[in-house]
């Protein structure tokens, strides 16, 4: 159990951690074995910025807008960054240990694995199989056209008026049945597109989305990162980028297929005289479209293989500016009561600079390149005629047929050089195949790691309580160290959780949660479908307010007179006619109005367990005191269990646990609080006599 993650933390420097429940009698001690530690030893630390993208302005939160006193918000901020900070360190290492194959073709495999498989993959598959019905039309049009070249110029060769005319009718039909095929080429193209953006992204939310798995993912470092990223842009450019090169490389086959054949053909020809003897080189012109085509290759790959590197960097560098920008404009207000203005200007200046360092490295080596390519299509105008011109001057091949050669020469080119046209867009490609890659294999690679290094166990308690039994939460930098804790709390309990800021509260809230899996030790928790959690920020998804209230349930989940209600119970009745309307609430709604809109989601789920994370730190003493109220009346079976710092909330629940660091060792003391002496009970009989 101890060959955890455990080579991440520190052992911590001082007196150790302890649980304890404090109170004025029916006092009940648990002593915990906790080993003192006298060498530390050091453990590489992540360079964690705390003050974000907004400097020194970051940890201010929203200022509030309504009645409520929005003071004590700043107290978990050194918590949670330092959950964010363990994380990070823990699950970065532990990703970094995973074998990486950057194969693009072991990528691409992996990939298409997830795309096709099923029946949501027919239709790309369907899609596919159409494209290659019309590229082979295409092909035998091509042909065709090329034939009819060289009778074309064989005509204008003669000053054959009338089938100069025969060959303008001919080409017209030709040309109609080329265009049809290269409308539905297209649209068939297109669709493609739409179809394999929809299955990549959906098989990416299905990876991001698991449980506890997109909070997780933001920590494994760069591959698990800018999650919008991947999830929109990348998957864009992948899904363009790999339907445009697939066809156009099986079109360029095709092509090199059907004319090869014909060039050899042509050019039986080319015969040369060397000492008094005839050398004859069957299929002369193909040998040199293939060597004029490795040539152009070979340098295309050698000058632009950085390309690779640079569009990663460059669109990296691309996401980090706009989610700067996306934060500034999020925390406006707070950047406003701070004039932040220059400071964020500094801020993101820097981003900036980074992104036009990345794209001038890339215009250089686009210049580069450009040499290259550029020089080979100019080239690519004479090389047929010159290598076609000695059987011309010979009299062994007509005007007409001389065409046909270098039609056929220039079908074969084009196929050939499809990777010296196209190196940009295939380095742009790579590199989003790679990040994608790199995301959906961070995503996976998760389960793996929780397979071999997951120590905290989460299973449901055979009575549906939540109990801790020898439980051990470890964070990296040595500021909190809770070990062997064993508690439990039973059904109806109300359950407080205090200590100083940084000791592991949220910790422990996460730990329950499961989105924190790193000790050792067992959490028995009730059933998921009767617990819900309160963050100190609640979330509230883009929509409607019904559907910010109803969340995580669909908006049409509870009828109207609920929701109504609910809103009127938590002091919210104002919005009762807005229920509907479609804004971003999260902006509009002051953090003491959100908090009372988790605790109208409480009121409408009604949840046998409540599990609080500073839920109420937003709120007046009265709102406060009536959201409390809510477990003792409408939902007076709910268990409860809060975690919060601020002086007087032991009145409102029945036990207290504390985590402080003592030199006694880790003790849990249970205190019960009397039944008469809670405040809040009077504050009801008062709220009642005046109405």
């Amino acid at each position: 159990m101890k060959k955890l993650i455990w080579a991440a933390r520190l052992r911590i420097a001082g007196p150790p951690i302890s649980f304890a429940a404090e109170g004025a009698f029916g006092i009940e001690s648990t002593r915990l074995d906790v080993r003192d530690r006298s060498e530390q030893r050091a453990v590489p630390q992540l360079k964690h910025d705390s003050k974000g993208l907004s400097g020194r302005h970051s940890s201010l939160p929203a200022a509030a807008t309504g009645l409520e006193q929005e003071a004590e918000l700043s107290q978990p901020v050194e918590a949670a960054e330092a959950v964010e900070q363990a994380t990070q360190h823990i699950l970065s290492a532990e990703v970094d240990k995973l074998p990486r194959v950057s194969s693009v073709m072991s990528d691409l495999y992996r990939l298409f694995r997830d795309l096709l498989r099923g029946k949501a993959g027919w239709p790309v598959i369907r899609l596919v199989l159409a494209i290659v019905v019309v590229l082979i039309g295409n092909m035998f049009g091509q042909v065709r056209l090329n034939e009819w070249n060289g009778a074309f110029f064989d005509a204008v060769e003669k000053r054959n008026s009338v089938a100069f005319l025969n060959q303008l009718a001919v080409f017209l039909v030709i040309i109609a049945v080329l265009l049809t095929l290269v409308v539905a080429q297209t649209w068939l193209q297109e669709r493609l597109k739409i179809r394999l953006r929809e299955r990549l992204t959906h098989t990416l939310f299905d990876v991001w989305l698991q449980p506890a798995r997109a909070y997780q993912l933001g920590h494994v470092g760069p591959s698990g990162s800018q999650a919008d990223q991947r999830l929109q842009e990348d998957c864009r450019l992948f899904s363009e980028f790999t339907t445009e090169l697939g066809v156009g490389m099986l079109q360029a086959f095709l092509l090199l297929v059907s004319f090869i054949g014909v060039l050899w053909t042509l050019s039986s020809y080319a015969s040369f005289e060397f000492e008094g003897r005839e050398i004859v080189i069957p299929g002369y012109m193909v040998w040199v479209a293939v060597a004029y085509a490795t040539i152009g290759s070979g340098l295309t790959w050698l000058v632009g293989r950085p390309l690779i590197r640079l569009n990663t960097e460059r669109y990296a560098r691309e996401a980090d500016l706009r989610f700067a920008i996306v934060r500034v404009s999020e925390s406006a207000e707070s950047v406003a009561l701070y004039s932040g203005e220059p400071d964020e200007r500094r801020n993101l200046n820097s981003f900036l600079d980074a992104v036009l360092l990345s794209t001038r490295r890339l215009s250089g080596a686009l210049a580069r390149l450009t040499w290259i390519t550029s020089g080979y299509g100019w080239l690519a105008i004479v090389v047929p005629i010159l290598a076609a011109a000695p059987g011309y001057f010979s009299g062994r091949l007509s005007f007409g047929e001389m065409m046909m050669v270098v039609g056929a020469f220039n079908q074969v080119q084009a196929a050939l050089r499809y990777f010296v046209d196209n190196f940009p867009k295939i380095a742009d490609w790579r590199s989003a195949v790679l990040r994608i890659a790199g995301f959906r294999q961070a995503a996976l690679d998760l389960d793996r790691i929780a397979a071999g290094s997951r120590r905290i166990e989460i299973r449901n308690h055979p009575k549906g309580w939540l109990s801790f039994e020898n439980l051990s939460i470890a964070l990296n930098d040595g500021s909190i160290l809770i070990e062997e804790a064993t508690a439990e709390i039973r059904t109806g309990e109300r359950v407080l959780i205090v200590g100083a800021s940084g000791s592991g509260k949220s910790t422990l809230f996460r730990a329950i949660a499961g989105l924190w899996p790193w000790g050792s030790g067992v959490i028995r928790t009730p059933s998921g479908n009767d617990m819900m959690f309160l963050p100190q920020r609640p979330y509230l998804p883009l929509g409607s307010l019904r559907s910010a209230i109803c969340y995580p349930a669909g908006p049409d989940t509870f009828d109207d007179a609920a929701v109504k209600a609910a809103l009127t119970r938590v002091h919210l009745q104002e919005f009762a006619q807005s229920l509907d309307r479609a804004e971003r609430w999260d902006r509009s709604l002051s953090l003491g109005q959100q908090q009372r809109v988790a605790f109208a989601r409480v009121l409408l789920h009604k949840p046998k367990w409540v599990f609080m994370d500073e839920a109420t730190s937003a709120l007046d003493d009265d709102n406060q005191a009536s959201m409390l109220s809510i477990f003792e009346h409408e939902l007076a079976s709910t268990s409860v269990l809060s975690i919060g710092h601020r002086p007087g909330l032991e009145r409102f629940h029945t036990r207290t646990l504390h985590i402080r660091k003592t030199a006694e060792g880790a003790i849990l003391l249970t205190l019960p609080i009397p039944q008469a002496g809670r405040p809040w009970m009077r504050w009801l009989r008062r709220l009642r006599t005046k109405k």
